[in-house]
């Protein structure tokens, strides 16, 4: 009986194999192998016996239903892994676990488990930002509203307002290549963090085990290492969250039948969008992946109560990570792929973005036709007031913008009739929106490569 979501509805495989019960297995065994190896280098451990510790460290041979089978009786789940090994492992089954404490393969095991996952992040962080970039360039002189506080305000490009999503996710980046080393520090000094179970070469078998594992290095950590780099990374990934809702709310806004300038692609042959509206195309992707966003910023929390562990530790965060950890990372993976599929296949209207703008009666170019009165002399303030009484005339009585200008005499003295029609041009006044494009494409393009 399936339960939860993740186990029917949303998540890539690739991503849910990470945190799955076999990927949890498969890292648990690749750590102890690695101590065993790092022993072997010390001269603790013979060739002879890691060779066979290698060989049974294999969730083909130590099964994850093995272990299952002898933590009913133990309780204990690294327990009994190793039990399960040493069986496997016959008279080589001695150095198994050797100097380790539970939390030393733990917690190295989850720094795996992040850092294959900070790889798929990566990867689908830069398909999405490659995405973006493509629209932000193809779009970049395409005229749309501007919009502040749900009005319109002036015109800009489609494709400025892409940069701006470029220009985000490119930090974005940026702060994961920060942070990963952190996230995926392992530890190996023991019960408390001393060391005193591994030896005089306490320090060297850590550095042999973390090297061999690819593996950040601690300093100084308790039986466990800190949580600070688990919040970090689970910050990281509300955040992207919040930048692909903040995206895909944008793209749901400007799909409202009243808008209409950006649309999900539909399929027309097969596709519903309502069981009794037979009319209807909703942003279903877009609505579905703003959903899972809010999951992963929910994670924020438990993750903060996870750090405020007792003295060197308790457990009290062990069963609430099982969910933070894993939750996080596949939903975020989930709704970056959505993402970047409504976004490759986005139908946008550039006709409807002009005809929404004409439909504004040149209100939309007040600010422009002030600033041009500045220019000719007049002191800021009046140019606003003359402004703001003419657009106050234009909503009252219907008539375009420009019509009640040219009958002002401050404005008609000012311009002739071909220079004041020019000022409602809403392709002359975009400022430098292409430059900017072209800015946070060439940057972001820069660090994909």
């Amino acid at each position: 009986m399936s339960v939860s979501p993740l186990d029917y509805r949303y998540g890539r495989d690739e991503a849910k194999h990470i945190w799955s019960r076999e990927g949890r297995h498969a890292r648990h065994l690749e750590v102890e192998r690695a101590l065993v190896w790092a022993h072997c280098q010390l001269g603790r451990v013979s060739a002879e016996d890691y060779d066979k510790i290698a060989d049974i460290a294999d969730p083909g041979i130590v099964t994850a239903d093995r272990v299952d089978e002898i933590e009913q009786e133990t309780r204990h789940d690294i327990m009994a892994l190793t039990k399960a090994m040493a069986e496997a492992a016959g008279e080589a089954g001695w150095c198994i676990h050797l100097g380790a404490t539970s939390n030393d393969i733990v917690d190295s095991a989850v720094a795996l488990q992040i850092k294959d996952s900070i790889a798929m992040q990566r990867d689908m962080l830069k398909q999405l930002i490659t995405t973006m970039c493509d629209i932000a360039e193809r779009e970049r002189d395409t005229v749309m509203l501007g919009r502040t506080h749900g009005q319109a305000a002036v015109p800009i490009t489609f494709g400025l307002k892409v940069a701006v999503w470029v220009d985000e996710f490119a930090r974005h980046l940026e702060r994961l290549d920060e942070l990963a080393t952190r996230a995926t520090t392992g530890k190996f000094l023991g019960a408390v963090g001393t060391g005193a179970a591994q030896g005089e070469d306490a320090f060297e078998l850590q550095d042999l085990i973390m090297t061999e594992l690819g593996l950040g290095i601690p300093v100084a950590t308790t039986q466990v290492v800190g949580r600070d780099r688990y919040i970090e990374w689970v910050g990281w990934m509300a955040n992207v969250a919040t930048s692909v809702e903040k995206v895909l709310q944008e793209v749901r806004n400007l799909q409202r039948s009243e808008i209409a300038e950006v649309a999900e692609a539909f399929d027309a042959e097969k596709q519903v969008g309502s069981s009794t509206m037979a009319h209807k195309r909703n942003p279903i992707t877009s609505e579905n992946a703003c959903g899972l966003a809010r999951i992963v910023r929910a994670m924020i929390v438990p993750s903060y109560e996870n750090a405020l562990l007792w003295h060197e530790r308790d457990l009290a965060n062990s069963s609430a990570e099982r969910f933070t950890l894993s939750h996080s990372m596949i939903l975020l993976d989930d709704i970056l792929a959505k993402s970047d599929w409504v976004l490759s296949n986005l139908v946008v209207d550039s006709q409807r973005m002009r005809a929404n703008i004409d439909a504004q009666q040149g209100l939309v170019m007040a600010e422009c036709v002030m600033l041009a009165l500045v220019d000719k002399g007049v002191p800021r303030e009046d140019a606003h007031e003359i402004l703001r009484r003419a657009s106050t005339e234009t909503l009252s009585s219907g008539v375009n913008l420009e019509e009640v200008c040219s009958k002002i005499p401050r404005i008609s003295d000012a311009f002739g009739s071909a220079e004041l029609r020019s000022l409602f041009e809403p392709e002359g006044y975009l400022g430098h929106s292409g430059r900017i494009v072209d800015m946070a494409v060439s940057k972001a393009r820069e660090m994909l490569h």
